[in-house]
């Protein structure tokens, strides 16, 4: 199977401009997503999808892949799908299975991406999965930059939300809080497919991609990954996973 990586990544944002090249450990955050998701023996390749020339610059002069795309796209997952097509022109293969992996995971580990995929491999019937990982923090369950998943009992998601969910009002403290991992593998056609979904109700009021899958009646396998890893959402999440990941086991080979 042609399993390939794709990580979209653009400057503007407005929680966190210029975010891709703030620099942990000397090294822009797009980088450390790269390397890492370059360890992964499953991946055939990993590529940046951008529509800045600093990135595409900088990821090319570290040895890696990158392809421009298009300036418009609101959504990663556009993103990911023009940049799929590009590289099947480029390359002249086309992909099986795409795992959009965001900029914004510097403490991804390789493993991750086995856990995520595994799934899709096994059972061609899996369009879509989601990693998932627990909530241990009061703090992390309230941050709307946190999105929160609850699943039914075959582990697949019902329902994504910026607010804490399953209710801490309601006594579910005994029920394990989960967040959603952005590491996403999607079956190729499904990538497109997925695109060119009307957009949903609870999609734009949640501001959850993953809700228009659900909406529109498909599954999403939501799979456990117990690895400690934190997104960067703001200067402050920057701070902390710096700190974190100064006794990370995988930087050293990577650092130059």
């Amino acid at each position: 199977m042609n399993i390939i990586g794709i990580i979209p990544a653009r400057m503007a944002s407005t929680r966190f401009p210029n975010k891709p090249m703030a620099k942990i450990m000397g090294i822009p955050m797009i980088g450390h997503v790269y390397y890492r998701s370059a360890m992964c023996k499953l991946l055939n390749d990993v590529w940046v999808a951008t529509c800045d020339r600093e990135i595409f610059d900088y990821v090319k002069s570290s040895g890696g892949k990158a392809v421009m795309t298009a300036d418009t796209h609101e959504r990663a997952s556009d993103r990911a799908a023009e940049a799929m097509t590009k590289i099947e022109q480029e390359t002249g293969k086309k992909v099986d299975i795409v795992v959009m992996i965001q900029g914004d995971e510097p403490m991804l580990f390789p493993e991750m991406i086995d856990l995520a995929v595994g799934p899709m491999i096994d059972d061609k019937g899996i369009y879509i999965v989601n990693l998932m990982g627990k909530i241990k923090t009061r703090e992390e369950q309230d941050d709307p930059n946190t999105v929160k998943v609850v699943c039914d009992l075959q582990s697949f998601a019902l329902y994504y939300s910026r607010e804490p969910i399953p209710s801490w009002k309601k006594g579910a403290k005994s029920v394990p809080m989960m967040k959603q991992i952005p590491i996403i593998p999607f079956q190729r056609d499904f990538l497109l497919k997925f695109n060119q979904l009307t957009p949903t109700p609870l999609e734009i009021v949640e501001s959850v991609d993953m809700m228009r899958v659900v909406e529109h009646g498909y599954k999403i396998k939501m799979i456990p990954a117990e690895f400690e890893t934190y997104s960067v959402d703001t200067p402050a999440d920057l701070q902390r996973v710096e700190e974190i990941m100064k006794n990370d086991r995988l930087i050293a080979k990577y650092q130059r």
